[in-house]
């Protein structure tokens, strides 16, 4: 019965997207690391502050295209 009520679905909801967020979070983190090294990693407090996963998922995909952090931080 629990599982169908809706706060228990909304909590689930939100638990999801933390750990997706998470996860995303790590992705970019080693992305930045092994492209830019410590320059990239200067980024994370302000893409950690970032919630919006549609966003993360941009900056993620962003790595792989951009040259330089200064490309990156216009995503930002």
């Amino acid at each position: 019965m629990l599982e169908k009520s809706f706060f228990y679905q909304q909590i689930l909801r939100e638990g999801e997207q933390r750990g997706e967020a998470r996860g995303i979070l790590s992705g970019i983190e080693l992305g930045l690391e092994l492209k830019f090294a410590s320059e990239g990693l200067q980024l994370m407090p302000k893409i950690s502050q970032i919630s919006d996963l549609e966003r993360l998922k941009a900056i993620q995909q962003a790595i792989k295209t951009v040259n330089t952090v200064d490309e990156l931080k216009q995503i930002i």
